[in-house]
């Protein structure tokens, strides 16, 4: 692997490297850490999340759904560049996410969550195919989130990064919203009764 321009930041020639036989990885900036690390579980989170959020582009969206998250997943690879170099005096100028980032997505959760009626209850994950998978993404952030608070415990990382991804849970929260409200029509969405089952 070796770096070069921005628009490609990475080159791969062998995707094997067995560097990483002995329970070790690199970090962004090539120091060496235990894959055990804290920090790496929550890289591992934002490549899950990343993952989930593919999976669920995999599925049939209303068109003004897909094109943010597309943009979120390349917004993730920046979670995870900014993530994977700890945050010291001497890294300011690598690639940072701020509060710039932050800010759209709490603009397009206000956008999209027109477009719902206010809740009356939790709303039960499901919703078809495409919101069960947003529910289903909406779960992995959250726990990224708590992966990068934990990580956090131990070195110095950004701490938007975790406000970043409290924010975009909550947009995904509205999107399998979105989702459900198409896929149910009429029959409005499902929400928790309680004790209904008893």
């Amino acid at each position: 692997m070796t770096n070069s321009r921005r628009d490609e930041p990475v080159r791969l020639t062998r995707i094997y490297t067995r560097t990483g036989d002995e329970g070790e990885t690199s970090l962004g900036d090539g120091t060496r850490t235990s894959k055990t690390n804290p920090l790496i579980a929550a890289l591992g989170s934002l490549d899950e999340l990343n993952a989930a959020i593919g999976l669920a582009l995999a599925a049939p969206l209303p068109e003004h759904l897909s094109s943010p998250l597309e943009r979120i997943q390349n917004e993730l690879f920046d979670l995870g560049a900014d993530l994977s170099v700890p945050l010291t005096e001497g890294s300011r100028e690598r690639l940072r996410v701020g509060q710039v980032r932050i800010d759209a997505l709490e603009r397009l959760c206000d956008e999209l969550n027109a477009e719902l009626e206010p809740l009356r209850s939790f709303v039960l994950p499901g919703g078809g195919e495409a919101g069960a998978r947003l529910h289903l993404a909406r779960a992995v952030c959250r726990r990224a989130e708590r992966d990068v608070l934990v990580a956090a415990g131990g070195q110095a990382v950004n701490p938007l990064l975790a406000v970043y991804l409290n924010r975009l849970s909550d947009l995904l929260f509205i999107c399998g919203r979105i989702c459900g409200r198409v896929a149910s029509g009429s029959d409005g969405e499902r929400l928790w009764r309680p004790g209904a089952s008893d």
